[in-house]
Order: structure tokens, then C-alpha cells, then sequence
């Protein structure tokens, strides 16, 4: 596969699979895990959290985890894969709202209304933590971490900037949805610059409200301007300082 880009050849980029490890060595993707172990907590601590963890899956792509309306008994940490949640009309149209990527939670929008609001689809081979909610808000009343670091996944959940927000051109929302997934990527512990677009162009372009054959032509663009190298799902940012310039006013300062 040949790029635009004189480094030539896009690289494989990394496979965000998780590391199992013991009863005290967690996936390095888990959602929860960082909390416990930057505060020091031990093995008795970390053996409470353990507990509660039901591995799931794997599910394929266009598997529902969950549909709208079903009842809410448990939150889901992606371990491996990508989801998509999203809204069906009575006329079959799909709304999505949003991507889900390893070490990040899905479900948490379930908690006031104590039923899924919208459905979540594997957009390929994916695995969770499934945490009992029930289980999960006891054992927070008694780790001061764990229920801090619940409180900022809500509060992250809550106050995510949207993209859609305002009138903003084709290239802003491209950009800015591409620096956003770096940005979860790295924040993940993977390549914030290489990684795989497992979402297909017509789920982006309907999440960005975009028709398909702008997403299309956008991504065109940005590889004639060495912005990115693509080939296929295959993505590498070459000037992240310049997407971030494009998607500005869509970003978090």
C-alpha cells in the first residue's frame, strides 16, 4: 500500500486487543483499573473490583449488546473492538450518536431512565467488562477512587462536545472527528496517529451529518494535502498540528 506521504507505506497499525492478566493485573484498557492503582490501592482492593467483572463476548460485527429500551442491570467497558450506539426511527432510519472505543464505557446514559435509551452494535469482533451497576455503585461507596472515577466518566459522558453543534463545514467536522479518535486512541495507550477506522464511511458521514460522498471527498482532500495517508480503513494522520488548525472550532481548547 503505497501513501502520498514520502515515509511511502502505511503501517499496520496497532491491534487495540487487551492484555488479560490475574486477579490483580487488569486489562491495560480497563476502564476502572487506572483509578484503583494510581491511589495505591493493593490486592484486597483491587480483588473487589475484579469480582464484579463478567467478561462478554465476542461479539460480531452488527451484534446488538443492547437495544433500545431493554432494561438497565449493567454498564460495558470495551476490552477489544469498536461499538457504535445509535437510534432507530419508526420508518427504519438510523441516527448514530457515537463511537466507542477500547477502555471506554457504553450504558451510562441508562442510569436516570433504568432502560437503554438507544442501541449499541459491535462494528466488529468485540469483547466488555460487563459491570453490574448494582454491585458497581456499592463497591464505589466504599472506594473513594472508584466512585470519583465514575463520577468523571458520567460527567465525560454528559459534557462531550458534539460535533454536529453549529454550522460548521464538511473539513471542520472531518477534522475534528479524526483528531478526536487520536486524541481516545493515545489516551488509551495506543498509536494516537495510526489506527484503523473500523466504522464504515456511511456511519461517519451519518453521525457527522454529512452525506456519504463528502466524507469521501473530504478524505480525498485531506491525502492530497498530506494531511493524512488512508488506504482503505487504514488511517495515518500526518500533520495532526493541521486537522486540529481545520477543526478548530469544534475541538476542546
Amino acid at each position: 500500500m503505497r501513501s502520498s506521504h514520502p515515509a511511502g507505506r502505511l503501517p499496520d497499525p496497532p491491534s487495540p486487543i487487551a492484555n488479560d492478566g490475574d486477579e490483580v493485573h487488569f486489562c491495560r484498557t480497563c476502564a476502572f483499573a487506572g483509578a484503583c492503582i494510581a491511589v495505591g490501592y493493593g490486592k484486597p482492593e483491587l480483588e473487589s473490583l475484579h469480582c464484579l467483572v463478567e467478561h462478554v463476548g465476542p461479539y460480531r460485527n452488527g451484534d446488538h449488546v443492547f437495544r433500545t429500551g431493554d432494561p438497565f442491570r449493567a454498564i460495558f467497558a470495551v476490552r477489544a473492538g469498536t461499538v457504535k450506539t445509535c437510534l432507530v426511527d419508526k420508518d427504519g432510519r438510523e441516527q448514530v450518536l457515537g463511537f466507542y472505543l477500547p477502555g471506554e464505557v457504553i450504558g451510562l446514559n441508562a442510569i436516570y431512565p433504568e432502560h437503554f435509551p438507544c442501541d449499541a452494535v459491535a462494528l466488529e469482533n468485540t469483547q466488555f467488562c460487563r459491570f453490574s451497576f448494582p454491585a458497581m455503585s456499592a463497591l464505589a461507596a466504599r472506594m473513594p477512587a472508584v466512585q470519583q472515577h465514575l463520577f468523571r466518566l458520567l460527567s465525560k459522558e454528559l459534557g462531550t462536545a458534539s460535533l454536529l453543534a453549529g454550522d460548521h463545514s464538511a473539513d471542520e467536522r472531518m477534522a475534528a472527528f479524526l483528531c478526536d479518535l487520536g486524541s481516545r486512541y493515545a489516551a488509551r495507550g495506543f498509536s494516537g496517529t495510526r489506527f484503523t477506522l473500523s466504522m464504515s464511511r456511511g456511519d461517519i458521514a451519518n453521525y457527522l451529518r454529512l452525506a456519504a460522498e463528502t466524507v469521501s471527498r473530504v478524505l480525498t482532500r485531506f491525502r492530497s494535502q498530506h494531511l493524512i495517508a488512508i488506504e482503505g480503513r487504514e488511517l495515518e494522520l500526518l500533520d495532526v498540528k493541521g486537522l486540529e488548525k481545520i477543526g478548530q472550532n469544534l475541538l476542546p481548547d
